[in-house]
């Protein structure tokens, strides 16, 4: 069955992929048992939504001229013309996926995060693993809503579970990271929602008025619709997160838990660049190309300005962050080109990002719960203790640079394809942050695992030829005078960095596995953009 240009669908697999995790989250707080019990319930949880997700993927047809399919429409507040609307394109089903993806993958490796020593802690667990479930559950709406409000509702919902995971499971600075987080978000959020609400009074009324197909082609005065433009883009640009809306990110993401820095940056931040292409372009084309020259600049410097930022960290944490920043400024690059190319190349990126930084966090965080520093410099020479671990942190590095074989690479370069025709300048200057991000990776890699060696491990006062030859005798592993253990990659560990790899390499060897649903939604959304009065003068204007 069809309605505009949205295919419905019989069974609500949309609906049902959100409920999944919401009724584990509530059981999983609230069904008494131990905190092993709740551990298991939330990886069951996650692992049966991906099975549906994959289910409900197999249903989604690629040739269809539909706008958005697995379609859900119901009434909701009627008289401000806001609907229970989900669907999905291409773009948003390899988000969700991805999605689905790496939440068992974070719950897994939150697997020892917090204490279980009494009665309190294993309610701190419960509390824990109940929000990152809640967290998908909002995840899965943000990328299915194709409602405007409803996709407002869910972009704000998101911030409830992100600051209590912060602000409650965090570092020493978890407070201030929090806060800073939701002050952020709740000012992004805040100019976003006037300019929902001025679409409302602009939108064609009725019961369903915030449907994006109903809104997509509206006239609007071009002052009006600038203005609306820049309060969408602002909320996208700081959850992004784009220069010079970033600042928030690295404190987020170096006090958060793994699995919530991993979540927050892996998939959150997505809903930025994912927002761009949704809302930006397809309600706002004039003022798209309008705001161009500023949003590519923006672009540019995020890639060079992160990665010279990431150059010079040394926490681990916070230069995995600050390469983001960098990553993201070519996402952004490639959608603005207004490319197909361009833009699949984009949303391309933001999946293997999703992947490869969850791998990069993931990974460090191993490092760092077996050396008890975030700090590079109390680093050095453990490839000869843990080569497992060392040799999955070279692949998530590599990822991360974009070797080619591995997915980083085909997007970036998709995109700076798609770039060249319209923005050759800023693809030129981008194409130096592949060259930094060599830098930084290589150098954060030779750092920790190859050398020169400190002469403590983390100040536990044993050396790392002391931990290599004792481990090395016979020993699984060497115990620190701390009572931490040096060990190579546990059986769990492997269980989490597997997936991780493989996606590297299935993305990296056979991108058009994702490349063939995410080109039909490009397309209509660059052909839209592409096709407005302003886009002939962009054009004329890029070239001179």
């Amino acid at each position: 069955m069809t309605t505009s240009t949205t295919i419905m669908s019989s069974v609500p697999w949309l609906t049902i992929l959100g409920v999944i995790p919401l009724v584990g989250s509530l059981l999983v707080a609230f069904v008494p048992g131990s905190a092993l019990m709740a551990k298991r319930l939330a990886l069951g949880v996650s692992l049966l939504t991906l099975v549906v997700g994959v289910v409900a993927a197999l249903q989604f047809d690629r040739g269809s001229s539909a706008q958005f399919q697995l379609g859900e429409q119901y009434s909701w507040i009627p008289q401000f013309g806001v609907s229970y609307a989900l669907g999905v394109d291409g773009i948003a089903l390899v988000l969700i996926l991805m999605s689905l993806v790496l939440t068992p993958i974070c719950l897994l490796a939150a697997w020892r995060d917090l204490p279980e020593d009494d009665a309190a802690d294993e309610r701190r667990v419960k509390t824990y693993f109940a929000l990152l479930l809640l967290l998908e559950t909002f995840m899965v709406g943000v990328f299915a809503a194709t409602d405007v409000f409803l996709f407002y509702v869910f972009f704000e919902a998101m911030l409830i579970p992100v600051y209590f995971l912060i602000g409650r499971f965090g570092g020493a600075r978890r407070q201030y990271a929090a806060m800073k987080f939701l002050l952020f978000s709740l000012a992004g959020g805040l100019v976003m929602l006037v300019a929902v609400i001025a679409l409302y009074i602009q939108g064609p009324g009725g019961t369903d008025g915030f449907l994006v197909e109903r809104l997509t082609g509206l006239s609007i005065d071009p002052t009006t619709e600038r203005l609306m433009f820049v309060g969408f883009f602002i909320a996208f640009a700081i959850k992004a997160p784009m220069v010079p809306f970033h600042t928030w990110l690295p404190d987020a993401a170096t006090e958060s838990s793994p699995a919530t820095a991993t979540l927050l940056v892996g998939v959150l931040d997505k809903v930025g660049t994912f927002g761009m292409i949704r809302f930006c372009l397809q309600l706002f084309p004039e003022a798209s190309h309008w705001a161009t020259p500023v949003v590519v600049v923006l672009a540019v410097v995020s890639v060079l300005y992160g990665a010279l930022l990431a150059i010079g960290q040394t926490d681990m944490m916070r230069l995995i962050a600050y390469t983001s920043v960098s990553h993201f400024g070519f996402i952004v690059l490639g959608i603005f080109a207004f490319t197909t190319t361009g833009g699949a190349g984009s949303t391309l990126y933001m999946v293997n990002h999703g992947f490869s930084t969850a791998a990069l966090f993931l990974f460090a965080a191993m490092v760092v719960r077996r050396g008890g520093s975030k700090r590079i410099p109390d680093y050095g020479g453990w490839q000869r203790v843990t080569p497992g671990l060392a040799g999955i942190f070279l692949v998530a590095g590599l990822s991360a640079l974009s070797l080619p074989g591995l997915s980083t690479f085909v997007s970036e370069f998709l995109v700076l394809v798609g770039s060249f025709p319209t923005r050759p300048a800023a693809a030129v200057i981008a194409t130096a942050g592949i060259i930094l991000a060599a830098l930084y990776v290589l150098l954060m890699y030779k750092r920790v695992m190859t050398g020169p060696k400190p002469e403590s491990l983390a100040a536990d006062g044993v050396t790392v030829d002391d931990a290599w030859r004792k481990s090395s005798g016979g020993v699984r592993g060497f115990e620190l005078p701390s009572g931490r253990r040096i060990v190579d990659l546990t059986t769990r560990e492997k269980l989490v960095a597997a997936p991780l790899i493989a996606a590297f390499l299935v993305l990296g060897f056979f991108p058009n596995l994702a490349l063939n649903a995410i080109n039909p939604a490009v397309d209509k959304s660059m052909s839209h953009v592409q096709n407005t009065p302003a886009a002939g003068n962009a054009a004329e204007g890029s070239t001179r």
